[in-house]
């Protein structure tokens, strides 16, 4: 097979990651594997591990950014791939016109609906394609609800973490010592997690509030994500909300952590608060593959992690004080833990080459 997949840049996240994975096992499987966007920190793994990487700003979400589509043909008919597999909406537009040149011999499009998508208008292009891939069944059922797509042309495909990174060793001492030195406050503490950006909707106001719900000194919050220059105003409304609380012993703000392996494992508890469902939550599979206690929401994609792999952990939507009470109950017995994470990479990987397969053996 020779798979073409687009999307906006090459940077450190989730589908990007994905894309790179993916790659490497299209390579590894005697495939042929091509990457358009526009480059990035990861673009260098990507080429490492046997991929090829075109460069094109299909990343800039203006209208201008559709003149590319002749370029973008040009390139499909030089490297004549079997599928395209878009990733994003603005590529997703491009990859559009630009098909829409072939009158024959067509490659077969795929698209990966990675979120809840807003402005169904603009959105609709991830729905004009050969066959869908959703991240989860919340996601597959928006998709149905809002463009009317029969079952058969949608595949759902939960997104993986890589067992490997994600394990289940032992927390080294001296990663703790740093930590301390860094973190003195959570020392002898009970740590329960939010793994969160500072924005509205990922439920920061809430972990507070449980914070301030338990008032106990022994438990310590820790919010690990970054603050982008955006969301300061909102981050400080934030920090107010804790002086206010008198909370200030009990909660600290981490920012952003390039150790997030380690911070699982040194949290007793991971929260998904998320206010709106979340398309997947992989910070969620990310935590209990390394075996620590996860918690959320009855909504979205983390209820669907959290019904397979730590029911314990599921709590009404907003309700603070079922929060607390899960949380007082699970920090007291050692005993509970996760069942082992079956979101993996390689099951992702797998269930998205089987579906190239399958496409390519109908068309």
């Amino acid at each position: 097979m020779k798979i073409l997949q687009i999307l906006p840049e090459l940077n450190i996240g989730g589908v990007e990651r994905g894309v790179c994975d993916l790659s490497k096992a299209l390579v590894e499987q005697g495939h042929q594997s091509f990457v358009i966007s526009n480059g990035g920190k990861l673009e260098s793994s990507l080429v490492a591990s046997g991929g090829k990487h075109i460069s094109m700003p299909v990343h800039i979400k203006r209208f201008k950014t559709l003149k590319l589509a002749k370029e973008l043909y040009e390139v499909i008919l030089d490297v004549n791939p079997d599928i395209i597999h878009v990733r994003s909406r603005m590529p997703a537009w491009v990859t559009y016109h630009a098909l829409k040149k072939f009158k024959n011999n067509k490659p077969v499009h795929v698209s990966t609906f990675h979120g809840l998508y807003s402005f169904p208008i603009y959105s609709k292009v991830m729905a004009n394609v050969d066959h869908i891939i959703s991240i989860s069944n919340t996601v597959e059922d928006y998709i149905k609800t809002t463009y009317k797509v029969p079952d058969e042309k949608i595949t759902v495909i939960p997104r993986g973490c890589d067992l490997s990174e994600f394990n289940q060793e032992p927390l080294h001492q001296s990663w703790k010592d740093e930590w301390y030195k860094e973190f003195p406050q959570t020392l002898n503490k009970k740590i329960i997690m939010l793994p969160a950006r500072i924005t509205k909707w990922k439920g920061v106001d809430d972990f507070i509030d449980l914070i301030n719900l338990i008032n106990d000194e022994s438990i310590h919050g820790i919010v690990v994500g970054p603050v982008s220059k955006s969301k300061q105003k909102f981050f400080k409304k934030l920090q107010s909300k804790v002086q206010k609380l008198n909370l200030e012993t009990k909660i600290t703000f981490c920012g952003s952590r390039s150790d997030i392996v380690n911070v699982y494992k040194f949290a007793d508890i991971v929260y998904n608060l998320s206010k709106t469902p979340e398309p997947f939550g992989r910070t969620t599979i990310e935590a209990a593959s390394v075996g620590t206690k996860i918690m959320g929401w009855d909504h979205g994609g983390t209820k669907e992690i959290l019904s397979e792999l730590f029911p314990d952990g599921l709590v009404k939507l907003e309700d603070i004080q079922a929060l607390k009470e899960k949380t007082l109950e699970l920090l007291s017995d050692d005993d509970k833990k996760p069942k082992p994470n079956t979101f993996t990479s390689e099951r992702m990987i797998n269930s998205t080459l089987e579906v190239y397969r399958s496409l390519l053996e109908q068309s």
